[in-house]
């Protein structure tokens, strides 16, 4: 297993179909308690291991997993209120660095993600056919239509969960 993608990469071609969109919405929504699942039991010295060599610690993963959706969750909302807009990019890596991703219990993140979880499913069911459509442009990707950011962020609250329970599973936690 590659510890770096043990999913594998987000991958999807052509067309996305509305059992696809539901699947990704229920993938969504079900990733906050799969967190809390993937975290439990763990005391502080378990949180601030990192799940790979030079990785981030899984207290880490936790704060970038609500910094990341929270940053997607807008860009929807931006995507479906302006036309087309640019959203800004941001460093994950120093976000991570930062004291609060370093140090602050990973509890208070644990409810952001829930609530901010539990706000952006509502969000996604009340989607048209022509919202899925819209889209934001990255500054790196290119245009980003909404029905594809919906499954790159069921793939990637996954990867970031799966690095967390293989760090437990290979070190029998």
């Amino acid at each position: 297993m590659d510890v770096r993608y043990p999913i594998g990469t987000f991958e999807h071609k052509g067309d996305i179909s509305g059992e696809q969109l539901q699947e990704w919405i229920r993938v969504i929504a079900g990733q906050p308690a799969k967190l809390r699942e993937a975290v439990a039991g763990l005391n502080e010295e378990q949180l601030d291991t990192p799940y790979r060599d030079g990785g981030w610690t899984i207290r880490q993963v936790v704060h970038h997993l609500a910094d990341s959706h929270m940053n997607c969750y807008i860009r929807f909302k931006l995507a479906l209120t302006e036309d087309t807009p640019v959203i800004k990019t941001y460093e994950e890596q120093l976000w991570a660095e930062l004291e609060d991703g370093r140090t602050m219990p990973a509890e208070v993140s644990l409810v952001l993600f829930e609530q901010l979880h539990a706000r952006w499913e509502v969000l996604l069911h009340s989607l048209t056919a022509e919202q899925w459509g819209k889209a934001f442009a990255h500054p790196v990707n290119g245009l980003t239509r909404l029905d594809y950011a919906a499954g790159l962020y069921a793939w990637h609250g996954n990867h970031h969960i799966r690095h967390i329970t293989a760090l437990r599973e290979r070190m029998n936690w």
